[in-house]
């Protein structure tokens, strides 16, 4: 199937000019792109609650700080920086009593959108921008001079202009020099929430542990194990990042890579194919979504129990003392916490 690639030429960030930009949220995503957008010269505000960390932070950026209402009210597009639990409270005290008609509701992700934890008026656009990297990454490739990938959808569109806006956003983040492409709020959200849980975190968390206790169990050192099972796993992962699965197979000795073709399949057999395909329905009928609105809003007391009982796992006491020998980690956290500093002086 062909997919329509939209790059910089398709995707000018000058519609943005003349109108004013409000980050609603300074976290990793909404600092990354609100610097991106105001370095190509666009108009960028931030809202955030009266007693927030962020403001000094922002402010030493160079931004004008408001709170989040005065920042809706002042500007044309308006991006929900927040986290999904905290942006329903916020849209409804602080954003949609201010929403005129023109003006544009921006998301990074579909999940309130879709699920109608937020349910915007028909007279605003509202479009999705993710960018398929970390915060850090959008900010560190625009810098650069490159880009991560970003998709867009619309999902409202009164203006007729939302396309042009969600373009325009995408290529002031600098998205565009690496491509742009789109995609529905449902087909964003669905995805997203099925690949965390049954491959990258879910699904990956748990097989990790699987694989360890299954050689300590069976009398094997839990270091072999964590180095064949934890530790070994980010190599693996980068080349399949850089070159697909078959370059990553085409990278590894000819004995990983038969173990790998011959065994696979076997462990990610039939049975678990079944249960991805049950938890997608979970996710598309809303009853995941429910569930984790119904443990936030409860304190997420079995949310923070699970937590802190996986925390206490033999990989992670093992895993923490092997890390503390590895120079290169131990100098990429001290850079982190010199720029935390810099950052907070």
């Amino acid at each position: 199937m062909a997919v329509k690639i939209y790059h910089t030429q398709e995707a000018p960030f000058a519609p943005l000019k003349k109108k004013t930009l409000a980050v609603i949220g300074f976290g990793s995503q909404g600092r990354a792109q609100a610097l991106n957008l105001k370095d190509n010269g666009l108009h960028v505000i931030v809202g955030l609650y009266p007693k927030s960390p962020s403001r000094k932070t922002a402010k030493d950026l160079g931004f004008e700080v408001m709170d989040t209402a005065a920042a809706v009210r002042s500007a044309d597009v308006i991006f929900l920086a927040t986290p999904d639990t905290a942006m329903a409270s916020v849209y409804a005290n602080d954003i949609a009593p201010h929403l005129q008609k023109g003006k544009t509701l921006l998301f990074a992700h579909g999940f309130a959108v879709h699920f109608k934890t937020v349910r915007p008026p028909q007279h605003v656009d509202v479009i999705l921008v993710a960018p398929k990297g970390p915060g850090h990454t959008v900010r560190s490739q625009f810098i650069a001079g490159m880009g991560v990938p970003a998709l867009i959808a619309i999902d409202q569109n009164p203006t007729g202009k939302a396309k042009q806006t969600a373009l325009a956003w995408a290529g002031g983040i600098g998205s565009a020099r690496a491509g742009i492409f789109e995609t529905s709020f449902r087909e964003e959200t669905v995805t997203d929430l099925f690949g965390e849980q049954c491959v990258l975190c879910g699904g990956m968390s748990a097989l990790v542990k699987a694989g360890f206790d299954t050689l300590v169990d069976a009398g094997y050192s839990p270091v072999m194990a964590y180095f064949e099972c934890l530790h070994e796993l980010k190599f693996v992962a980068d080349l399949m990042h850089e070159k697909g699965i078959s370059g990553m197979r085409a990278s590894i000795s000819e004995t990983a890579a038969y173990g790998d073709v011959s065994v696979g399949s076997k462990i990610i057999d039939a049975s678990v194919r079944k249960r991805m395909a049950a938890q997608l329905k979970a996710i598309e009928s809303g009853q995941f979504s429910n569930e984790w609105i119904h443990e936030w809003d409860h304190g997420s007391k079995h949310f923070k129990a699970v937590r802190h009982s996986e925390a206490l796992h033999p990989i992670e006491k093992i895993g923490e003392r092997l890390r503390s020998t590895m120079s290169w980690i131990q100098s990429s956290k001290r850079e982190k916490e010199e720029t935390k500093g810099k950052k907070r002086r």
